[in-house]
């Protein structure tokens, strides 16, 4: 072989090293993106869990509160009425 044999032999070794090193880079670049993209939307999933867990927690505090006001009303009622059945005995 001569010089300039071994000088393509060389080039093209260096190309096909540059271009597998390009593929690579890339390929695993768009499986980071494609990795991103997923986290992404299932934190997005996540923020609506949790937005719809604090609306359902605000409305059994809202109904929770309705029920005490209603009991309170009930109980003193109820100390009303016994005061009646005692002063009628």
């Amino acid at each position: 072989m001569s010089e300039h044999d071994w000088t393509e032999v060389v080039g093209a070794i260096g190309i096909f090293a540059l271009l597998v090193s390009v593929i690579t880079v890339t390929i695993v670049q768009v499986a980071k993106t494609r990795r991103a993209r997923v986290v992404g939307a299932r934190e997005e999933e996540y923020r609506r869990l949790a937005q719809t867990a604090v609306q359902a927690q605000e409305s059994a505090a809202r109904m929770l509160a309705a029920l005490d006001d209603r009991l309170g009303g009930m109980e003193s009622r109820l100390v009303s009425l016994e005061r009646v059945l005692k002063d009628v005995d």
